[in-house]
């Protein structure tokens, strides 16, 4: 059920973009292509329930000095069934559906925000900023990485009272500096 609703979904953004496309190209009288605008806090290929947190992605990366625009990176979103086991999401790239995050159905029906928020930008932690997966707990035994692969011995402890020490480890990276100082 979900993968139809998804086809359907990027079927109508298909021909929306196809539409506008062929507009801007009837209007051109140069060379030189219009852009095409996007309206702000829409992500063309990227499913309207995941734009919330597209849009604190960039702004939490904003708030760290990182200008991040998912739409120019070309980030497409999905949630729909995901057949591996104790997968809540990933991101593809270098692949033939390149920075393309998928979001497992079942989690999403049953998560709280704020881990949808987590599993999300774990994701975009990937496609977006290119960070591996940082393994790692500390003392505790608590996970030090939103970037952690859940592979390891340690418990995630991503909340409310945690999340802008996991949110300021995630942007906060000379890696992650240095991409965006290029773009």
């Amino acid at each position: 059920m979900g993968n139809r609703r998804v086809g359907v979904y990027n079927a109508k953004w298909i021909a929306l973009i196809f539409m506008g496309l062929l507009s801007l190209s009837a209007c051109s009288t140069d060379d030189e292509a219009e852009p095409i605008m996007v309206a702000e806090g829409t992500f063309p290929g990227v499913d309207e329930r995941l734009w919330p947190y597209f849009i604190r992605f960039q702004e939490q990366g904003a708030s760290r000095g990182l200008t991040i625009d998912l739409v120019a990176e070309g980030i497409t979103g999905v949630i729909e069934v995901i057949d591996e086991e104790n997968i809540a999401g990933t991101c593809n790239f270098n692949s033939r559906t390149s920075n393309h995050v998928m979001i497992d159905a079942e989690f999403w029906q049953l998560a709280p925000d704020l881990f949808k928020e987590f599993i999300v930008f774990h994701e975009l932690g990937h496609c977006s900023l290119f960070r591996d997966h940082r393994e790692g707990a500390d003392q505790n035994g608590r996970c030090i990485s939103i970037m952690r692969s859940g592979l390891e011995e340690c418990r995630d402890n991503y909340n409310i009272v945690t999340r802008t020490d996991y949110l300021d480890e995630l942007y906060d990276t000379q890696f992650a500096r240095d991409i965006f100082s290029n773009r």
